[in-house]
C-alpha cells in the first residue's frame, strides 16, 4: 500500500508544478494563506486535508510551510512516531496527523482521533488511505508526485469548503509567482 495513489474523483482539482524546495513552500505558504482567509468556515465546519505520495514526496515540508505561513515559529516536526503534532493558530486548532504506521482495520477508529475532526478543526492527514475508514470527510485531498527533477501536485478539492479552498491557495499561487518574477 506505500505509494498507492488515490484516485481523483471530483472535477474540481488543479495541478501544480514544483521545480524544487523552494516551490513546495511557496504552495505551503499559499495553502497557509488560504486557510487564513477560510478561518470564519473552517471555525464553523473544521477542514480536513488528506496528503497522499510516496515516501519523501514532499508531504511534511508542505505542512511545515502552512503553518509557517500561519505563524508558527517554533519547530515542526514529522508525525510519522507519534502519529500525530498539535498546533494552536488563532482561533483555530491544526492537527498533523501520519497514518503511514496503520496497517490494521480498525486502527484509525481504536485511535480516538476522529474526536479531533470538527469546528475550528484543521486536520492534515498523511497517508489518509491507510486509515481505512470508510466516511472519513476529506475536503481537499492532495496527492504529490515526484517528477524529476521536482514534484506535482494535484489538489482534488471534494466539498464546497475544498472549492473554496483550492480557489484561494491557486489565487494566493499566482500572486506569489508574480512577486517572484
Amino acid at each position: 500500500m506505500a505509494g498507492a495513489s488515490v484516485p481523483f474523483s471530483s472535477e474540481h482539482f488543479t495541478q501544480f508544478s514544483l521545480a524544487n524546495e523552494a516551490a513546495t513552500a511557496r504552495l505551503g505558504a499559499a495553502l497557509g494563506r488560504a486557510i487564513g482567509t477560510l478561518s470564519e468556515p473552517i471555525s464553523s465546519v473544521g477542514l480536513v486535508i488528506g496528503l497522499s505520495g510516496e515516501l519523501g514526496a514532499g508531504k511534511t515540508a508542505l505542512v511545515r510551510a502552512v503553518l509557517r505561513r500561519l505563524g508558527v515559529s517554533g519547530p515542526v516536526k514529522s508525525p510519522t512516531f507519534s502519529l500525530l503534532e498539535l498546533y494552536s493558530i488563532s482561533r483555530l486548532n491544526f492537527y498533523h496527523f501520519d497514518f503511514y504506521r496503520f496497517s490494521e482495520p480498525g486502527e484509525f477508529a481504536a485511535s480516538g482521533f476522529r474526536d479531533f475532526f470538527g469546528p475550528g478543526a484543521v486536520c492534515a492527514i498523511e497517508w489518509p488511505e491507510r486509515a481505512q475508514a470508510p466516511g472519513l470527510p476529506i475536503d481537499l485531498r492532495i496527492e504529490l508526485q515526484i517528477n524529476e527533477p521536482g514534484r506535482n501536485a494535484i489538489f482534488d478539492a471534494l466539498t464546497q469548503l475544498g472549492q473554496e479552498c483550492l480557489q484561494e491557495t491557486d489565487r494566493a499561487w499566482r500572486t506569489s509567482q508574480d512577486e517572484t518574477c
